[in-house]
């Protein structure tokens, strides 16, 4: 009965009509920004956390939520139409999407990822709301050095689950830790690594941060690799599957739904993952395995199911335990933080009505996202046409004026500037950013959990050993890192994970 009466106040706090239409503007959003190549949730999310500053924090939650899913959705589109995909976890659904459009099934395909993409998201949004309670209660019998080992294999999976090399994506998690430094020690007051600067006094602004690296980094990146994009066809027409396409789209529907649960948990990017893991599977399930890349249902409905149902179980190690399972929810941590909100296990039990809110509205977005998106594909469709040189600019001056507006400090623009051509040079050089954001974040939970165990053990390194649980969540870690380094795994890991270019 728990449950039920926690999903009724849940839904009755995602009902009101500021927080549905704070749904609304968020699904709306990142469908756009999954449609336009290039732009992509985690660069969005951030440039919008100032504004999140001035809104209820259960609002701002659902709508910077909705943004998320909503790309998912919004990147099948692009991916299907002009063989782009708008995000990166939409890369698979090119593949046989865009050969279903070429034979004129354009509108069936839509309808495949959308449909499976609901369906996904129904059931995921179901397991939140079934796991995040009892997962909750195991996380508040925590101390510090659990804590602290959790921590530790989060950031190891990310670096094992992280795009290209693992050397490079351990660098970005060690410099993310290290810019986490920077400000005032916790216990002693002693300034670290300002340089001098007051404005450093209290860390290196999270937004700033998170909008360079992510936003200006990624719009310079577009620029450089600006291309005129061709819509296959101006409209698109028969959104219903055949008969036979709605038969095909069951079985793979359903298996990307749990591929996608289970793998959207992992932290370091579990909805991507999860598509190509998804399509893997249901290519070698098929009896026709050579349709796959010719226009096969299978090859839209798994991988776009899983890539859904992913990115709604990443909220689970978000909201049970306050851990990240990727960027764009280390970049909800942030916007907890900038509400005054501690993540972690308490918030489901000193904040009944955000927590449950949150997973209520999910439901709630998908429904409005398959409603919304099939009429509105036309209006995708003659977005697709717009320069990207004509929309950076108005980007660029949104994050401006987006940065400005949380402290009223010129030098956070400075900082923006700074951080996004850091970014660029990372992108040059191949080097994830997801990584360093969540190095960034964890840092100082990592550092402030590590020296609590030590002075309650009195200074005795043993404890996180000896602790069970502990010592548990470290021999997974190293467990990990190791397995990442094993010359098979690397190679069949470059396989999963091809940079883009």
């Amino acid at each position: 009965m728990d449950l039920f009466s926690n999903l009724a106040l849940g839904f009755a706090t995602a009902g009101t009509p500021e927080n549905l239409f704070f749904c609304l503007i968020g699904v709306l959003l990142g469908t756009l920004i999954g449609v336009l190549p290039g732009i992509g949730a985690t660069a969005t999310i951030a440039m919008l956390l100032p504004i999140t500053f001035q809104l209820e924090p259960v609002s701002s939650l659902i709508m910077l939520a909705g943004i998320y899913y909503g790309a998912q959705y919004g990147g099948s589109t692009t991916a299907i139409l002009i063989n782009m995909p708008g995000e990166s976890s939409s890369a698979v659904t090119a593949i046989d999407g865009y050969q279903m459009a070429r034979k004129g099934r354009a509108g069936a395909a839509l309808a495949i990822a959308a449909l499976g993409s609901f369906f996904a998201g129904t059931v995921s949004t179901f397991l939140v709301a079934i796991f995040a309670p009892p997962l909750t209660a195991i996380a508040l019998e925590f101390g510090a050095a659990e804590y602290f080992s959790l921590m530790v294999v989060g950031l190891v999976s990310s670096i094992a689950l992280a795009h290209g090399s693992v050397v490079k994506a351990l660098a970005m998690v060690a410099l993310g830790l290290l810019l986490g430094l920077v400000g005032t020690d916790i216990y002693t007051g002693t300034p670290r690594f300002t340089l001098g600067i007051r404005e450093y006094a209290d860390g290196l602004n999270f937004v700033a941060l998170a909008v360079g690296v992510f936003g200006v980094a990624e719009i310079l990146r577009n620029l450089e690799g600006e291309s005129t994009r061709t819509v296959l066809m101006a409209k698109v027409s028969g959104l219903l599957p055949s008969r036979q396409e709605f038969k095909e789209m069951i079985a793979p529907v359903i298996r990307g739904t749990a591929i996608g649960s289970a793998l959207g948990i992992l932290p370091g990017g579990g909805a991507i993952l999860a598509s190509f893991a998804s399509y893997t599977v249901e290519k070698r399930m098929s009896k026709t395995p050579e349709e796959f890349g010719k226009g096969a249902v299978a090859g839209v409905a798994g991988p776009e199911s899983a890539n859904n149902a992913g990115a709604q179980t990443s909220f689970i190690p978000l909201l049970t335990l306050g851990i990240p399972a990727n960027p764009v929810m280390a970049l909800m941590i942030g916007a907890m933080i900038i509400q005054g909100i501690v993540p972690g296990p308490n918030v489901a039990t000193e904040q009944p009505a955000l927590f449950w809110g949150i997973i209520a509205s999910m439901w709630i977005g998908n429904l409005m996202l398959v409603i919304l998106n099939l009429p509105l594909i036309g209006l995708w469709v003659k977005l697709l046409t717009v320069p990207y040189y004509v929309l950076f600019p108005i980007i660029m001056a949104f994050c401006a004026i987006g940065v400005y507006s949380v402290n009223s400090n010129v030098f956070d623009l400075y900082a923006v500037a700074f951080f996004g051509f850091i970014g660029y040079v990372l992108v040059k050089l191949r080097c994830e950013p997801a990584p360093l954001l969540l190095g960034f974040v964890l840092g100082p939970l990592l550092e402030e959990n590590l020296r609590r165990a030590m002075i309650l053990s009195r200074g005795d390194p043993t404890t996180f050993v000896t602790r069970p649980i502990s010592a548990i969540l470290l021999a997974i870690a190293v467990a990990v890192l190791i397995v990442v380094f094993l010359p098979s795994v690397k190679k069949k890991r470059e396989e999963v994970f091809v940079e883009e270019a």
